[in-house]
């Protein structure tokens, strides 16, 4: 049964870049971030089918930033090849999707998110990509602050590790900010919008 819902979402994919993805790298997190590649672009398909903003939201930073000066080492920098989508999301700027560099974890740090968001009439922000813990916890908490609820979709993150994430989902599926703030799947939300959760053939 579909739960008729008055919200206008928008999708974010939070830091699905290639320096992350780079074999060289060898990050943890890879193996379980390839997991949410199929989920993430049937989200991105139904949501461009309802009009709805899907937003890539990616690390640009410089090499002198301040987080740089303790244990992080610099990647994702702006304007470089590493800080680009991965190929293997269906981004696509000229079907309407909006790339939006963003200079540290929360998508809506000085990145003007929130009035871009407004002016689209949104009050709902399903967040997606990686990490579960840090950039897309960031960012779904920055929404609530911003006035707008948010969801954290469960299939559609991952962190280096799947304790770390299992864990970061457990601490949030009961808050006081509930149903404000919720975790759930990408197709318990498609279902309570109304779209398509069918996996592609």
């Amino acid at each position: 049964m579909v739960i008729k819902t008055t919200e206008t979402p928008a999708l974010l994919v939070i830091d699905m870049v290639k320096d992350t993805f780079n074999e060289k790298a060898q990050l943890p997190i890879v193996p379980f971030a390839k997991k949410t590649f199929t989920p993430i672009n049937r989200m991105i398909r139904e949501f461009r089918k309802k009009h709805w903003p899907v937003v890539f939201s990616t690390d640009a930073f410089h090499r002198e930033d301040f987080i740089f000066t303790g244990r992080m080492h610099p990647h994702s920098l702006a304007g470089t090849e590493g800080a680009t989508v991965i190929d293997a999301l269906d981004f696509s700027e000229t079907k309407g999707d909006y790339w939006l560099p963003k200079p540290r974890f929360s998508a809506f740090f000085q990145t003007g998110l929130e009035t871009w968001l407004r002016e689209r009439g949104v009050s709902l922000c399903a967040v997606a990509g990686i990490a579960t813990h840090f950039c897309v916890l960031t960012t779904v908490m920055d929404a609530v602050c911003h006035n707008f609820k948010a969801v954290l979709l469960e299939d559609c993150t991952a962190a280096f590790s799947e304790i770390v994430h299992d864990r970061t989902l457990e601490n949030y599926r009961r808050n006081p900010l509930y149903p404000l703030l919720r975790v759930m799947s990408s197709t318990a939300l498609a279902s309570e919008l109304g779209i398509s959760s069918d996996h592609p053939r």
